[in-house]
């Protein structure tokens, strides 16, 4: 599982207005999430038939609990809006905190954020991932593009 949070806006505006300054902060669009009526996000993706079984279904994904999903679907339902964060490490929880305590949400929800792995946008080494894949040649080219046209050169 992955951490989570998830605040809970009276109107999808608030929460629009939430994703654009988390977006603005530095938050990877792919890791905050706007749920409303107008605007499902990814909780459309999902399978079911109706509009209110994707949000269901999307909200039971985020916190594996019926009750949470039926209650945070009424209220998408209603007029409320959802902002989803799927933070990387202590200092975006922390951000995105900060950042949900300024907008005065309805409701703050969590899940596993004591309990992550970091995860890691680039590299431990040095050198370039690819390198483990290549072949070790002669060859004076230095990149695979080149090795591969570097006959049709000549």
């Amino acid at each position: 599982m992955s951490a989570v949070l998830l605040a809970v806006f009276n109107d999808y505006e608030a929460a629009d207005l939430v994703r654009a300054m988390l977006v603005r902060d530095g938050f990877p669009t792919d890791r905050v999430e706007l749920t409303a009526c107008c605007e499902l996000g990814r909780a459309g993706l999902g399978p079911a038939d109706s509009p209110h079984g994707k949000i269901i279904q999307y909200f039971r994904t985020l916190f594996r609990n019926e009750n949470d999903a039926e209650l945070l679907a009424g209220r998408v339902e209603n007029g409320a809006a959802t902002i989803t964060v799927h933070p990387r490490g202590t200092i975006e929880i922390t951000r995105a905190n900060e950042i949900f305590a300024g907008a005065a949400p309805v409701e703050v929800a969590q899940r596993d954020l004591g309990n992550q792995r970091l995860e890691y946008a680039a590299a431990h080494a040095e050198s370039p991932w690819i390198l483990n894949f290549l072949f070790h040649s002669t060859s004076k080219a230095d990149c695979l593009y080149c090795r591969l046209f570097e006959r049709n050169a000549d």
